[in-house]
């Protein structure tokens, strides 16, 4: 790929980012002086959210969808052949990032980092991921 293809490309990805970064951020001029109020909102973990303000986001009921529990399933069997554990998916969920950890959905956190995680032990390639996918897609084009 040529230069300003990869630039155009990682403009987009950063695009797509912005539209599902948390609303309310203030940028820190310098880490040297910071009240004690920013050291604790800097030190708390994404999934420690005990005592912190809940999001503007309404709780709202709701059954799984058929691939949150595919998701589910396919995670279980990837702990099954001890491929990890919920320890270490919790773990790489966190590292996931604010952006993406509050921009995706609860499964989709999960099946994002089954993948990364698939593909970090080298159990497949980003090449056999994607064939995959398209794999799916087009089986589930098919049905509808």
């Amino acid at each position: 790929m040529s230069t300003s293809t990869l630039n155009t490309r990682f403009e987009e990805i950063t695009h797509g980012i912005a539209g599902i970064t948390p609303v309310e951020r203030i940028p820190m001029d310098s880490p040297y002086e910071i009240s004690n109020e920013t050291y604790a909102a800097l030190r708390s973990v994404l999934h420690d959210v005990g005592g912190q303000p809940a999001l503007p986001e309404p709780y709202k009921e709701k059954g799984e969808a058929p691939w949150e529990m595919n998701t589910y399933v396919t995670c279980e069997c990837l702990a099954m052949h001890e491929t990890w554990n919920a320890e270490m998916r919790r773990r790489a969920e966190n590292d996931l990032g604010a952006t993406l950890y509050y921009g995706l959905p609860y499964y989709a956190r999960w099946i994002t980092v089954a993948a990364k995680t698939l593909i970090d032990r080298g159990l497949i390639t980003p090449d056999e991921l994607s064939s995959k996918i398209d794999e799916v897609r087009a089986r589930l084009k098919g049905t509808s």
